[in-house]
């Protein structure tokens, strides 16, 4: 029999309403070091977990992570490159808490930052090579440590949560036309691939002001940084203030916390 096509759009609609990623944020939130990536987590839909590989990253979050806002995991702040394990402990813990479903208590999970996390991939791929401490080798080594960056970003993205992955950013020089873009750090052509599996891609921003540092949030793709949302829909201007939850009510998204897991505070 041929196909009803409104039974069809009908069905179709109704797996769009049911599917939880539909109404859930990610975001891969670039910058410079010093621009309130980090920062921005005490904004986010709570709690918070975030997994930290940058040392001491979490310190400006203090405030929150004592009232129980936020969970920071900091033991992979510390990699020795000559005995890495980082991120096979990760690797351990992230699996172990998803099959027992700990992160469907969670808001919102950060990584921070991708910068360091794909540092120790690359440790990882060289002590399994026996080249612990030396350089990588070029197709040896990187194209497995991009292969796995975007693999474990898919799975990440596929949490019961809001996610936001942090990175830095580095100039790109495009040969032909002379320019210069700042796009996501990473290996080779990853710049361009690893942040298509995010729907928000916006840049921490710094400009001084009369009243002093002013942190702000580019939501859009102007000049030199390459930035853009999918659910911005013409509601956010090309910065915003830099509050997850204030960006996502000028969206009409979800904002409301899940409960604390450490009772009244």
């Amino acid at each position: 029999m041929p196909l009803d096509a409104r039974i069809e759009a009908e069905r179709l609609r109704n797996l769009y309403k049911e599917d939880p990623k539909q109404s859930s944020f990610n975001l891969l939130l670039m910058g410079e070091t010093g621009t309130g990536k980090t920062f921005i987590a005490r904004t986010a839909r709570k709690p918070v977990h975030i997994d930290s590989f940058d040392p001491g990253g979490t310190l400006c979050l203090r405030e929150w992570i004592m009232k129980g806002d936020i969970v920071a995991d900091t033991q992979y702040e510390n990699e020795d490159p000559k005995s890495p394990k980082m991120f096979s402990e990760w690797c351990k813990n992230f699996e172990a808490r998803e099959k027992d479903k700990y992160f469907e208590s969670f808001g919102t999970y950060m990584l921070d930052s991708s910068t360091l996390f794909a540092e120790a991939i690359m440790n990882s791929i060289l002590k399994a090579a026996n080249l612990t401490g030396q350089a990588p080798r070029f197709t040896h080594d990187y194209v497995p440590q991009k292969v796995l960056i975007h693999n474990w970003f898919k799975r990440i993205l596929a949490l019961p949560c809001d996610v936001i992955v942090t990175g830095h950013i580095e100039p790109i020089k495009d040969d032909v036309l002379g320019s210069v873009e700042w796009r996501f750090m990473t290996t080779g052509k990853g710049a361009t691939i690893i942040p298509l599996l995010f729907t928000e891609k916006w840049i921490a921003h710094t400009k001084l002001s009369a009243s002093g540092v002013e942190y702000q949030i580019l939501t859009q793709r102007t000049g030199k940084y390459v930035a853009s949302s999918s659910i911005a829909a013409g509601k956010l201007d090309t910065f915003e203030v830099p509050d997850i939850k204030k960006i996502l009510a000028k969206c009409g998204w979800p904002t409301t916390d899940k409960p604390s897991l450490f009772g009244s505070k």
